[in-house]
């Protein structure tokens, strides 16, 4: 919407010189003068079925003179912009060319832009009406530009349509009503939408579906079903439409029960069942968990589209049924860049980052399909998952070439990949590069300053983006307070905090308080960690409790760690990370029997320690390492570098640190053997191997990355002269020159 278009429609009526003296009396929507009507031309019209047909229809008007009868004008640009084969922008050509459109012309032209892409030019050509023609609008052009308003969210220009509606003496309209009442509810208003719904005197079915779909849309499906029920009191027959919206409902509230209820209620009733209304009950059957509901009414549609077919798709794969998911795709009659969309995105989403970036590879390959901002968009966060830079580099490549719009949603999730592949350098000049930046572009880049561990560079970011009058969100805030975990920022973390809601109207959440809980405990300072989560207005979580948890094996309080790993496990008893923390505490200082009762308990409880898991790409390939991992093409050499690496650590000094065994081992030269095998190592060995010396070595691990491997690195990068980039679950470790960028405050 243009400023222009804004300050235009906010003008006070009364401006408008043509009509001064409002209200005027209703006035025809056609011209009178039907003296062409029966006219043998005019007959083609009807008779044409694609748009060359009508334009010789059009070209032998032009010739007779009969396009000049506004009559016999309006009849052809109807056919040119509601017929099935429509096309707006000749529509625009026809209209441009009547000397003087009657009022229904406008109408039709008004009415085709607020069903197009581009709703905007609908208000346009309203304003030109308002200076051109000799009419008022009238109760059938408000519907349209209400429509149209109602696309753009454009309240203030509603707002306007609503005063002019009730300056014409239109307001009782119920059509229009209706129009009003669906306009506020998709701004998002929904007192005003049901205040104007309460005063319509007779609502119809459409009144009814209005102010439904507005509560399921608002986010107030309850309200929703209420309006159903009072529709049954005032024998108020409901359509298809009626029933997608209370369908809707049901999916948003995981209602199944009544969701039933609901689809034999449509049979009993016998609504009329069209292609939207099943993918409505196909949809909530699949949100529900009615899976078995979902594949039988799938089973029995005569008729499917793509919004069917990747429901199915993506309901089986959120179950983890990838291989139910892939049968779905491949019986896909149109493998169009949905489709695509829907396989990609749920591997991405669902943990499995490598599947989805094999599916992008094989869309490639088939050509029969051209990715588009949803598939880049996946695809880039499947490369931030895994590391995986050369890939992500080419989506940006991709994305320039082809001359993409770099919109906000691409711009984060560009930021988001470079960061996470260790590249913050590239994220930043992605960065400062956006024309437009809204709340999570820089929270992107504030989290991605964060995770490398630069706290200070994030906070005067932060900084910049107030300066912007950008407001932050929870997101945001939960990135700068881990960019002060992450650097030891107590004073900056702790301000920054207690300013959420009174100075920027953001209510703290669970994570805020873990986050703040982080920043006390890294300090050392963990009885105000324990006074901040007594005070807390919300019930702890397990998020919180874990962070105190990993402050107390920071710091050897025993103690403490043992009433945090308590309220921890109480929470989440199949925590398995609260036990092994709870490990390495005692692990520490010898207890090598209570090491060995919590490994009981798991053992007992079917609990496993997550594997460690470290991937590498060289070459455009990732390459995937499990602690002790043989099955490598290059095991042999990987070993025998590892061995080498060993000998040269040895020979400098260098002793391993065994607390972070999670079981007693006697043998020294067993305790090293095993500290050997962990992935990253494994990881990092396959990269000096197999990549030049002057390319970084990028590792991304799965789990926090434990001190000896840490050790090692910094040795590592010293004794070969490597870069290394090492990604664990929390944030970055810059290693070079035997220093890492976390200080060893990590």
């Amino acid at each position: 919407m243009t400023l222009e278009l804004m300050a235009t429609l906010s003008t006070p009526l009364l401006s408008l010189p043509r009509h001064s003296n409002l209200p005027t009396p209703p006035s025809p929507t056609v011209n009178n003068d039907r003296y062409f009507a029966n006219h043998p031309t005019l007959s083609l019209i009807n008779q044409c079925t694609s748009t060359k047909h009508l334009k010789q229809v059009h070209a032998q008007m032009l010739r007779t003179g009969l396009f000049f009868d506004s009559f016999s004008a309006s009849k052809l640009i109807t056919a040119s912009a509601l017929s099935s084969f429509s096309s707006v922008d000749y529509a625009r050509q026809v209209f441009d060319q009547i000397p003087q459109p009657n009022l229904y012309t406008w109408n039709i032209i008004i009415r085709a832009y607020a069903s197009s892409p581009d709703p905007t030019q609908s208000l346009l050509i309203f304003l030109q009406m308002l200076h051109q023609c000799e009419h008022f609008p009238d109760k059938f052009t408000f519907p349209f530009v209400l429509k149209a308003a109602s696309g753009l969210k454009a309240f203030r220009v509603g707002r306007v349509f609503h005063g002019m509606v009730i300056k014409a003496s239109l307001s009782s309209d119920v059509f229009i009503l209706n129009s009003l009442v669906h306009f506020y509810g998709s701004c998002g208003d929904l007192d005003l939408a049901y205040g104007l719904f309460m005063k319509i005197p007779r609502k119809d079915v459409v009144s009814w579906n209005s102010m439904i779909t507005a509560f399921v849309q608002g986010g107030y499906p309850e309200g929703a079903l209420e309006l159903f029920r009072g529709m049954e009191k005032e024998n108020v027959k409901p359509n298809d439409v009626t029933m997608v919206g209370v369908l809707s409902a049901c999916t948003k509230k995981l209602d199944l029960e009544f969701g039933r209820w609901v689809c034999l209620y449509i049979e009993r009733n016998e609504i009329s069942v069209n292609l939207t209304l099943s993918n409505a009950m196909l949809d909530m059957y699949w949100k529900c968990g009615g899976i078995e509901d979902a594949k039988r009414l799938f089973d029995k549609m005569l008729e499917k589209d793509i919004f069917s077919w990747t429901t199915m798709l993506d309901g089986y794969a959120k179950l983890g049924e990838y291989d139910e998911a892939r049968c779905v795709f491949d019986a896909m009659p149109c493998q169009d860049i949905a489709a695509w969309n829907a396989l990609i995105s749920a591997y991405e989403q669902n943990g499995k980052p490598k599947e989805a970036l094999a599916i992008f590879r094989e869309l490639q390959l088939r050509k029969d399909a051209k990715p588009d901002e949803v598939t880049l968009v996946c695809t880039l966060s499947a490369s931030a998952q895994l590391g995986a830079m050369d890939l992500g580099r080419w989506v940006h490549v991709y994305v320039e070439k082809q001359g993409i719009n770099l919109n906000c949603h691409l711009m984060t999730s560009l930021i988001d990949m470079y960061t996470k592949c260790g590249d913050v350098e590239k994220a930043l000049e992605v960065f400062y590069s956006a024309e437009r930046k809204d709340v999570f572009v820089w929270s992107a880049m504030i989290g991605g300053l964060a995770m490398h561990g630069r706290g200070r560079a994030a906070i005067d970011l932060f900084s910049k983006m107030l300066e912007a009058q950008v407001k932050p969100n929870s997101v945001t805030f939960t990135n700068v307070l881990r960019a002060c975990s992450h650097t030891g920022l107590v004073n900056e973390g702790r301000t920054l905090f207690y300013q959420m809601e009174p100075v920027h109207g953001v209510v703290p959440e669970d994570k805020h308080y873990a986050c703040m809980v982080d920043i006390l405990g890294r300090s050392g300072l963990l009885e105000e960690a324990v006074e901040l989560i007594e005070k807390m207005p919300l019930v702890p979580t397990a998020s919180v409790w874990g962070a105190l948890l990993g402050a107390c094996r920071l710091h050897g309080n025993i103690e403490l760690a043992e009433q945090a790993s308590s309220r921890l496990l109480e929470l989440d008893p199949g925590n398995h990370g609260a036990y092994v923390l709870l490990s390495n505490i005692y692990a520490k200082i010898g207890k090598w029997d209570r090491v060995s009762g919590l490994r009981k308990v798991m053992r007992d409880s079917g609990l496993k320690k997550e594997p460690g898991c470290s991937s590498i790409e060289v070459n455009g390939i990732v390459h995937e390492f499990l602690a002790g991992d043989n099955c490598h093409p290059l095991s042999k050499e990987i070993y025998s570098k590892l061995d080498e690496i060993a000998a040269r650590l040895k020979s400098i000094g260098y002793v391993p640190n065994k607390s972070h065994l999670l079981q007693l081992i006697e043998e020294d030269n067993v305790k090293d053997h095993a500290l050997s095998l962990h992935s990253e190592k494994l990881a990092i060995a396959f990269g000096i191997i197999s990549m030049a010396p002057s390319q970084p070595i990028r590792v991304v691990k799965n789990l926090r990355v434990c001190g000896d491997c840490h050790s090692v690195t910094k040795l590592i990068s010293k004794l070969y002269g490597r870069e290394i980039l090492l990604r664990d679950r929390y944030r970055f470790h810059h290693f070079r020159g035997g220093h890492c960028s976390c200080m060893d405050y990590w």
